[in-house]
Protein backbone atom coordinates (compact mmCIF):
# COMPACT_ATOMS: atom_id res chain seq x y z
CA UNK A 1 0.00 0.00 0.00
CA UNK A 2 1.06 3.45 -0.80
CA UNK A 3 2.93 5.72 1.49
CA UNK A 4 0.41 8.83 2.15
CA UNK A 5 2.44 10.49 5.25
CA UNK A 6 5.71 10.79 6.58
CA UNK A 7 6.99 12.24 9.70
CA UNK A 8 10.45 11.74 10.34
CA UNK A 9 11.38 8.43 9.38
CA UNK A 10 8.17 6.91 9.92
CA UNK A 11 6.10 6.54 6.80
CA UNK A 12 2.32 6.12 7.31
CA UNK A 13 -0.23 4.26 4.89
CA UNK A 14 -3.82 4.78 3.99
CA UNK A 15 -4.23 1.61 6.39
CA UNK A 16 -1.90 3.02 9.29
CA UNK A 17 -4.54 6.33 9.32
CA UNK A 18 -7.64 4.54 10.16
CA UNK A 19 -6.85 3.51 13.48
CA UNK A 20 -5.23 6.81 14.23
CA UNK A 21 -8.06 8.80 13.20
CA UNK A 22 -9.63 7.07 16.12
CA UNK A 23 -7.31 7.23 18.54
CA UNK A 24 -6.75 10.87 18.30
CA UNK A 25 -10.61 11.45 18.09
CA UNK A 26 -11.08 12.75 15.08
CA UNK A 27 -13.55 10.22 13.41
CA UNK A 28 -16.41 12.37 14.30
CA UNK A 29 -14.65 16.18 13.19
CA UNK A 30 -14.12 13.85 9.62
CA UNK A 31 -17.53 12.02 9.79
CA UNK A 32 -19.17 16.02 9.54
CA UNK A 33 -16.80 17.25 7.18
CA UNK A 34 -18.36 14.70 4.65
CA UNK A 35 -21.90 15.17 6.07
CA UNK A 36 -21.25 19.22 4.79
CA UNK A 37 -19.42 18.43 1.74
CA UNK A 38 -22.23 15.85 0.55
CA UNK A 39 -25.03 18.54 1.55
CA UNK A 40 -22.87 21.85 -0.27
CA UNK A 41 -21.96 19.56 -3.29
CA UNK A 42 -24.47 21.27 -5.47
CA UNK A 43 -24.91 24.72 -4.42
CA UNK A 44 -23.32 26.92 -7.19
CA UNK A 45 -20.85 30.16 -6.88
CA UNK A 46 -21.08 32.80 -9.17
CA UNK A 47 -16.94 33.69 -11.51
CA UNK A 48 -16.69 36.78 -9.39
CA UNK A 49 -17.75 35.11 -6.01
CA UNK A 50 -14.97 32.80 -7.05
CA UNK A 51 -12.98 34.72 -7.49
CA UNK A 52 -13.27 36.92 -4.40
CA UNK A 53 -12.68 33.56 -2.57
CA UNK A 54 -9.63 32.98 -4.03
CA UNK A 55 -8.15 36.32 -3.69
CA UNK A 56 -9.29 36.27 0.13
CA UNK A 57 -7.61 32.49 0.51
CA UNK A 58 -4.45 33.33 -1.55
CA UNK A 59 -4.06 36.55 0.54
CA UNK A 60 -4.52 34.66 4.08
CA UNK A 61 -2.46 32.25 3.25
CA UNK A 62 0.03 34.90 1.61
CA UNK A 63 0.43 33.31 -1.59
CA UNK A 64 1.58 35.52 -4.30
CA UNK A 65 2.51 33.58 -6.98
CA UNK A 66 1.43 30.33 -9.32
CA UNK A 67 4.77 28.45 -8.00
CA UNK A 68 3.74 29.60 -4.27
CA UNK A 69 0.22 27.83 -4.87
CA UNK A 70 1.89 24.94 -6.31
CA UNK A 71 3.97 24.13 -3.74
CA UNK A 72 1.04 24.65 -1.07
CA UNK A 73 -0.94 22.18 -3.11
CA UNK A 74 2.00 19.83 -2.85
CA UNK A 75 2.42 19.88 0.73
CA UNK A 76 -1.42 19.39 1.49
CA UNK A 77 -1.52 16.77 -1.16
CA UNK A 78 -4.26 18.48 -2.97
CA UNK A 79 -4.98 18.88 -6.45
CA UNK A 80 -6.77 22.05 -8.43
CA UNK A 81 -10.14 20.90 -8.24
CA UNK A 82 -9.91 20.10 -3.95
CA UNK A 83 -8.32 23.51 -3.62
CA UNK A 84 -11.56 24.83 -5.50
CA UNK A 85 -13.72 23.30 -3.55
CA UNK A 86 -11.66 24.20 -0.23
CA UNK A 87 -11.59 27.91 -1.02
CA UNK A 88 -14.92 27.83 -2.03
CA UNK A 89 -16.29 25.73 1.02
CA UNK A 90 -17.25 28.74 3.55
CA UNK A 91 -19.28 30.55 0.59
CA UNK A 92 -21.16 27.53 -0.66
CA UNK A 93 -21.90 26.47 3.38
CA UNK A 94 -23.33 30.21 3.72
CA UNK A 95 -25.59 29.90 1.13
CA UNK A 96 -26.52 26.19 2.38
CA UNK A 97 -27.63 27.75 4.91
CA UNK A 98 -29.48 30.69 3.59
CA UNK A 99 -31.35 28.64 1.12
CA UNK A 100 -32.37 26.32 3.90
CA UNK A 101 -33.04 28.38 7.07
CA UNK A 102 -33.24 32.17 6.01
CA UNK A 103 -36.68 32.28 6.39
CA UNK A 104 -36.66 30.50 9.73
CA UNK A 105 -34.41 33.17 11.46
CA UNK A 106 -36.45 35.33 13.14
CA UNK A 107 -38.86 32.52 14.81
CA UNK A 108 -35.87 31.17 16.08
CA UNK A 109 -34.49 34.63 17.47
CA UNK A 110 -38.39 35.28 18.93
CA UNK A 111 -36.95 31.65 20.49
CA UNK A 112 -34.06 32.67 21.69
CA UNK A 113 -34.44 36.13 22.61
CA UNK A 114 -35.17 35.53 26.58
CA UNK A 115 -31.49 33.82 26.74
CA UNK A 116 -30.02 36.34 24.56
CA UNK A 117 -30.76 39.74 26.14
CA UNK A 118 -27.93 41.34 28.20
CA UNK A 119 -27.35 42.71 31.33
CA UNK A 120 -24.83 45.16 33.44
CA UNK A 121 -24.98 44.27 37.11
CA UNK A 122 -23.19 45.39 40.63
CA UNK A 123 -22.62 42.12 43.12
CA UNK A 124 -20.67 42.17 45.98
CA UNK A 125 -19.80 38.48 47.46
CA UNK A 126 -18.48 37.55 50.98
CA UNK A 127 -18.89 34.81 53.10
CA UNK A 128 -20.38 35.88 56.07
CA UNK A 129 -24.04 37.00 56.56
CA UNK A 130 -23.25 39.73 58.97
CA UNK A 131 -20.87 41.32 57.35
CA UNK A 132 -23.38 41.05 53.97
CA UNK A 133 -26.50 43.03 56.09
CA UNK A 134 -23.86 45.72 57.24
CA UNK A 135 -22.95 46.66 53.98
CA UNK A 136 -26.14 46.27 51.88
CA UNK A 137 -27.56 48.79 55.12
CA UNK A 138 -24.32 51.10 54.56
CA UNK A 139 -25.24 50.78 50.46
CA UNK A 140 -29.29 51.11 51.10
CA UNK A 141 -28.55 54.68 53.58
CA UNK A 142 -26.12 55.62 51.34
CA UNK A 143 -23.11 55.63 53.46
CA UNK A 144 -21.22 54.38 51.01
CA UNK A 145 -21.27 53.39 47.61
CA UNK A 146 -21.55 49.71 46.30
CA UNK A 147 -18.86 50.02 43.97
CA UNK A 148 -16.67 51.56 47.17
CA UNK A 149 -17.57 48.77 49.53
CA UNK A 150 -17.26 45.95 46.10
CA UNK A 151 -13.34 46.97 45.80
CA UNK A 152 -12.65 46.24 49.46
CA UNK A 153 -14.79 43.50 50.43
CA UNK A 154 -16.28 40.91 47.27
CA UNK A 155 -14.53 38.11 47.41
CA UNK A 156 -14.39 37.52 43.64
CA UNK A 157 -12.35 39.13 40.36
CA UNK A 158 -15.79 42.04 40.37
CA UNK A 159 -13.76 43.51 43.09
CA UNK A 160 -10.84 44.58 40.38
CA UNK A 161 -14.23 46.42 38.72
CA UNK A 162 -15.97 48.04 41.76
CA UNK A 163 -18.23 45.27 41.56
CA UNK A 164 -19.83 45.62 37.88
CA UNK A 165 -20.11 43.05 35.66
CA UNK A 166 -21.17 42.79 31.72
CA UNK A 167 -22.98 43.19 29.78
CA UNK A 168 -23.58 39.33 29.60
CA UNK A 169 -26.03 37.47 28.40
CA UNK A 170 -28.98 36.87 30.94
CA UNK A 171 -27.90 33.09 31.47
CA UNK A 172 -24.16 33.55 31.76
CA UNK A 173 -24.49 34.27 35.65
CA UNK A 174 -25.28 31.44 37.83
CA UNK A 175 -28.82 30.79 37.45
CA UNK A 176 -30.68 32.08 40.39
CA UNK A 177 -28.68 35.41 40.22
CA UNK A 178 -29.65 35.54 36.51
CA UNK A 179 -33.42 35.00 38.21
CA UNK A 180 -32.97 37.73 40.26
CA UNK A 181 -31.83 40.12 37.48
CA UNK A 182 -34.78 39.29 35.51
CA UNK A 183 -37.16 39.95 37.84
CA UNK A 184 -35.08 42.65 38.59
CA UNK A 185 -35.84 46.81 38.01
CA UNK A 186 -32.47 48.44 36.41
CA UNK A 187 -31.10 50.62 39.86
CA UNK A 188 -32.75 47.92 42.49
CA UNK A 189 -30.49 46.41 45.55
CA UNK A 190 -31.27 43.34 46.34
CA UNK A 191 -31.19 42.52 49.92
CA UNK A 192 -28.02 39.58 50.82
CA UNK A 193 -29.04 36.60 49.10
CA UNK A 194 -26.85 33.03 49.30
CA UNK A 195 -25.31 31.17 46.38
CA UNK A 196 -23.51 28.56 46.78
CA UNK A 197 -21.25 28.75 48.63
CA UNK A 198 -21.00 32.89 48.90
CA UNK A 199 -23.42 35.58 50.47
CA UNK A 200 -24.21 38.46 47.56
CA UNK A 201 -25.87 41.84 47.22
CA UNK A 202 -26.87 42.27 43.95
CA UNK A 203 -27.83 45.51 41.75
CA UNK A 204 -29.75 45.46 38.25
CA UNK A 205 -27.37 48.33 36.11
CA UNK A 206 -29.13 47.84 32.63
CA UNK A 207 -31.13 45.59 31.09
CA UNK A 208 -30.43 45.32 27.18
CA UNK A 209 -33.18 43.78 24.94
CA UNK A 210 -31.61 41.66 22.52
CA UNK A 211 -31.76 43.16 18.57
CA UNK A 212 -31.94 41.01 15.29
CA UNK A 213 -29.06 42.65 13.84
CA UNK A 214 -26.43 41.67 11.16
CA UNK A 215 -23.96 39.61 13.73
CA UNK A 216 -27.01 38.20 15.57
CA UNK A 217 -28.63 36.85 12.69
CA UNK A 218 -26.11 34.76 11.31
CA UNK A 219 -25.23 33.18 15.06
CA UNK A 220 -29.56 32.33 15.05
CA UNK A 221 -28.52 31.10 10.79
CA UNK A 222 -25.45 29.04 12.76
CA UNK A 223 -27.65 27.40 15.66
CA UNK A 224 -30.21 26.43 12.99
CA UNK A 225 -27.64 24.98 10.80
CA UNK A 226 -25.16 22.65 13.51
CA UNK A 227 -29.24 21.46 15.01
CA UNK A 228 -29.33 19.88 11.42
CA UNK A 229 -25.78 18.79 11.35
CA UNK A 230 -26.21 17.09 14.75
CA UNK A 231 -29.73 15.47 13.26
CA UNK A 232 -28.13 14.39 10.74
CA UNK A 233 -24.70 12.64 12.32
CA UNK A 234 -26.98 10.99 15.09
CA UNK A 235 -29.13 9.62 11.97
CA UNK A 236 -26.79 8.83 9.25
CA UNK A 237 -23.30 8.22 10.56
CA UNK A 238 -22.04 5.33 12.24
CA UNK A 239 -18.66 3.83 13.59
CA UNK A 240 -18.08 1.00 13.29
CA UNK A 241 -14.41 -0.43 15.62
CA UNK A 242 -14.16 -3.96 13.90
CA UNK A 243 -13.65 -1.79 10.74
CA UNK A 244 -10.88 0.53 12.40
CA UNK A 245 -9.52 -1.93 13.78
CA UNK A 246 -8.92 -3.97 10.57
Amino acid sequence: MSVILEIDDKVYTAQDLAPLLSKYQMLPRLAQEIVVDRAIADVECTPEEKERAYQGFYQQSQLSSEEEVEAWMAKQGMDRQQLEELITKKLRLEKFKEANWGNKVEAHFVKRKPQLDRVVYSLIRIDKTEIAQELYFRIQEGDNTLQELAMKYSQGTEAQTGGLIGPVEINAPHPKIAQILATSQPGQLIPPTRVGEWIIILRLENYISAQLDSPTRQRMLDELFQQWLNEEIKNKVSFVPSAVAS
